[in-house]
């Protein structure tokens, strides 16, 4: 223990708040909340001895810490909560990858609300939905409510063209945008959407048939028929989905199994006592966790995500701090909500069901796992006999080089590891020392720059410290000749390299070898491939992004009175430099910041351009 921590642990509050654990590069890696921070945080160092692994391990790593006071254990939940979202901490519980879940988003915020998918969760008044772990779901879901009920998907931009686009002409939007559509009955359409996804869909199918009645009665007979055909639809999802509760309540059920340090939380989620649909998640960071701990952790990750609450949530295990918990899901949904865990009867079997479920799909996560693994291991070593490796090619640089008529030319690296990406070691290069489209030339100032810097334990540039067990470039004799050029001047030459060109699938190698050429179902050229694609991918996706940059705003950093934060405005409004110009004075004036003088200056400067 250093000695500003131990000057720390003196000066520790007896409050309830939250505590973030530092490393010695000022990486959050633990975020944690406390009743008391004093006796929480202490006690990391005390017991450090009796401790599990992975709490050894952080101590170990605890170079400082921080800590926030709040007024109550509910705020400090919150609190870690957020703080976990927004760090990632290493040592804490987390859904993996769950930065990558789509949501379906209702804008209910905007006049005429939108359905959309997004994968980002923003406190800007819209209702989301998910997160949804099997894109398949999300597809079905999404396709079956466009074809229910007719709500826009469009962007801002395209809405404010009003022009009907494809969808209304196939009857999958009400094209609100060519301002024909009463306000009134577009928001009674996004609110059934919101009862579907909220999975009350016996609420909503009597909600339409009284629609339909009332249309009927006053003799608007096209009106009804829609209607009637959204019963029609409606009523077939119904009949697909089991009844599992006879007390027709909402709640979720969820289930935790574990397996060899891996787990799998899964939940069912029952409306008005049907199960209308299950996600299903996997946790890293539980293998010294108790299952009530893990169950815990779980709860906590999965709810600081969503958007509805139901008021009854079972679960297999006792939980940790109970009633803290419940607080805390009860101020999220505005009402009351209980967590149960059922000791007989009907809501005991269905915990069950949930917990064999959660237990299949860990136990086909694993298998599927170690088949891949199998494989991978497998390509490593057929690559090794294929181009006569001396040793395993475990971690491989793949290097491509993008341009678009000599502009804007960028280089990227990217790294496998074990034959899978490890994505934090990619690095990208913007070329600075040539002119014209010259892929040779670029592909040496990008190694140059890398391995000039190879061995050195630079922060920020770990990728650059290693020094990988095979080279694969891109291209094919030229690409590879000027490859081993720069590893001869740098005496690197150690280092295997060796050519891809994609159309025969041709392997080059040099040094009089001739072109190997791996059988099309090979583990190991598809592995090559893979590494291949991905580097192609990553160099086009950053010469796209400078490229859309310069197109989007070289025509505003021209203009006099027009800087950042008005750039931001104007593209805010309008969407892109096109649509803007377009647009009036008058237009443009209303945006903030722009005055009429400066607006005309706009005009005149885009129309001229």
């Amino acid at each position: 223990m250093n000695v500003s921590v131990r000057e720390k642990l003196e000066l520790l509050p007896d409050s309830p708040g939250v505590y973030l654990m530092r490393d010695c590069s000022g990486e959050v890696i633990y975020v944690g909340k406390a009743a008391s921070i004093k006796n929480r945080v202490r006690s990391y160092f005390r017991r450090a001895s009796t401790q599990g692994a992975k709490v050894r391990a952080l101590v170990k790593h605890i170079s400082s810490f921080d800590y926030i006071v709040t007024d109550t254990e509910v705020e400090a939940l919150v609190l870690e909560c957020n703080l976990i979202k927004q760090y990632r901490p290493k040592y804490n519980v987390e859904l993996k990858d769950d930065k990558s879940y789509p949501y379906l988003k209702v804008t209910i915020q905007e006049e005429y609300p939108r359905l959309v998918v997004t994968r980002s969760l923003v406190n800007d008044g819209s209702r989301y939905f998910g997160p949804y772990t099997r894109v398949g779901a999300l597809r079905e879901t999404l396709r079956l409510i466009r074809s229910l009920f007719p709500v826009r998907a469009c962007s801002d931009t395209l809405f404010r063209q009003a022009r009907p686009c494809l969808n209304a002409h196939i009857e999958r939007c009400l094209a609100p945008c060519t301002g024909t559509v009463e306000r009134g009955y577009y928001r009674s359409l996004v609110q059934d959407v919101i009862l579907f996804l909220e999975g009350k869909q016996e609420r909503l199918l009597k909600n339409l048939e009284n629609e339909m009645q009332r249309a009927a009665e006053k003799l608007d007979f096209e009106k009804a028929a829609r209607y009637r055909d959204q019963i029609q639809a409606l009523k077939e999802v119904l009949s697909r989905q089991k009844v599992v509760a006879s007390d027709r309540m909402d709640r979720d059920i969820i289930g935790l199994a574990r397996m060899e340090g891996e787990a799998c939380g899964q939940v069912f989620f029952v409306r008005e006592g049907k199960v209308v649909g299950r996600e299903s998640f996997f946790l890293r960071g539980t293998e010294d966790l108790s299952l009530k701990e893990a169950i815990t952790a779980f709860i906590k990750r999965y709810y600081a995500r969503v958007d509805f609450f139901p008021p009854e949530i079972l679960v297999q295990e006792e939980v940790e701090e109970k009633e803290l918990l419940e607080d805390w899901l009860s101020k999220l949904r505005g009402g009351r909500v209980r967590i149960k865990i059922p000791r007989r009867g009907e809501k005991k079997g269905l915990v069950e069901m949930v917990n064999q479920n959660a237990a299949s799909i860990l136990e086909e996560h694993f298998v599927s796992r170690q088949q891949q693994h199998a494989r991978k291991e497998g390509a490593m070593h057929d690559l090794k006999e294929a181009l006569e490796l001396d040793a395993l090619p475990f971690r491989i640089e793949g290097y491509d080089i993008s341009n678009l008529t000599g502009t804007d030319i960028v280089g990227s690296m990217v790294v496998f590891e074990g034959g899978k990406p490890k994505t934090d070691d990619y690095r990208r290069f913007k070329i600075k020392s040539v002119r014209g489209q010259d892929d040779c030339a670029s592909l040496k100032e990008v190694l140059k720059r890398r391995f000039k810097r190879a061995g050195a334990k630079e922060r920020g540039n770990v990728s650059f410290s290693r020094y990988p067990d095979l080279i694969v470039i891109d291209g094919g004799k030229g690409q590879l000749s000027a490859a081993k050029e720069v590893m001869r001047e740098l005496d690197v030459n150690d280092i295997p390299v060796i050519a891809l060109a994609k159309r025969e699938e041709l392997i080059f190698r040099g040094s009089g070898k001739p072109p190997l050429l791996l059988p099309r179902n090979s583990h190991a050229l598809y592995l090559l491939q893979s590494l291949r694609d991905e580097a192609h991918r990553f160099a086009v996706s950053y010469h796209r992004n400078l490229r859309g940059k310069k197109q989007k705003y070289s025509l505003l950093d021209d203009i006099p009175g027009v800087g950042p934060k008005r750039k931001r405005e104007l593209l805010k409004s309008f969407g892109s430099v096109k649509n803007l110009r377009r647009a009036k004075v008058e237009e443009i004036s209303r945006v903030k910041g722009i005055s009429e003088s400066l607006a005309r200056v706009i005009v005149e400067h885009l129309r001229g351009s």
